[in-house]
């Protein structure tokens, strides 16, 4: 997951760029997003099989909140940690297209839940699951990686 090479980055980093973790990071980051870029709509989808075989969760091509915010994060640290570019080019895939789908720009915050071909399955921005947390992580994480804070 870009989550997961999110934290391996990040243990790089603490560890004062550890070059072999940031490489086991990236691994993770550029399989997750070559598995989970759907190349067709643009966006993350939440689920994929590894096989390409059918999976049983009915959410698998839909397109949630929080993954989108994780691989932003991920695409920031990645680009912070080695400079290549397509780490930027990708952060920017995933943000101009997170923006343009989830966020409603008449009230604030992002919507939840998106179809597969990014409409709104919904229009719940809060859950027992979508809180008040991956957004305005992500965001900051991301202006912290950037030395903006």
């Amino acid at each position: 997951t870009t989550e997961g090479g999110w934290f391996v980055l990040e243990e790089a980093r603490h560890r004062g760029n550890d070059p072999e973790l940031i490489k086991v990071g990236c691994d993770m980051i550029d399989w997750a997003f070559a598995r989970g870029w759907d190349k067709e709509n643009g966006g993350m989808l939440y689920y994929t099989d590894v096989y390409n075989k059918p999976v049983q969760e009915y959410w698998h091509n839909m397109k949630f909140w929080w993954p989108h915010d994780e691989a932003l994060i991920a695409m920031t640290l990645a680009y912070k940690l080695t400079g290549e570019e397509r780490y930027a080019i990708r952060h920017d895939m995933v943000r101009n297209w997170a923006f343009s789908h989830f966020q409603d720009a008449q009230h604030g915050d992002w919507f939840g839940y998106l179809n597969k071909d990014g409409s709104r399955a919904n229009t719940l921005k809060g859950s027992l699951w979508k809180s008040f947390f991956h957004h305005p992580r992500a965001m900051w994480c991301c202006a912290h990686y950037c030395g903006a804070i």
